[in-house]
């Protein structure tokens, strides 16, 4: 059994990892900007971060299990497994002759943005562990 620091823990694990790839497609939107007919990109991704939290606050056995009656039978798939981040086309920016439509300025906003809520992240992460860090300091002095 692993040790969990906190039910928040996964959650900033897996924001942590969808705001890279983000970070990512923007960046790669950036560098495409002078390919004709590229259109930018972006991840969504709140939905499966509000999924996963959802599923992090339910006690372990609250949920009902199929039962599978016959080992004929197709075993129910695992719903947390639908909840993923979509990407998508960004839309409403005015193609340019050659059909980029790749804003500099809205990206470069959105990569601030990006990098921000990362940042975000991290402190939250930090600020889980030294929570922690300090109780086993304090309980270190008692003995």
């Amino acid at each position: 059994m692993a040790l969990s620091v906190s039910r928040t823990a996964p959650l900033i694990k897996e924001a942590l990892n969808y705001r890279s790839a983000r970070q990512d497609m923007i960046a790669s939107n950036i560098a495409n900007a002078d390919t004709p007919f590229y259109k930018p990109r972006d991840i969504r991704f709140e939905d499966a971060l509000a999924h996963k939290a959802a599923d992090l606050q339910r006690k372990p056995n609250s949920s009902l299990k199929l039962a599978q009656t016959d080992a004929n039978h197709i075993p129910l798939e695992n719903e947390k497994s639908s909840y993923k981040p979509t990407v998508y086309f960004r839309d409403g920016h005015m193609a340019r002759n050659d059909g980029n439509s790749v804003d500099i300025d809205v990206e470069t906003t959105e990569m601030s943005k990006n990098s921000i809520m990362f940042n975000a992240l991290i402190q939250a992460s930090k600020k889980v562990g030294a929570n922690y860090k300090s109780v086993i300091e304090a309980s270190q002095k008692v003995n």
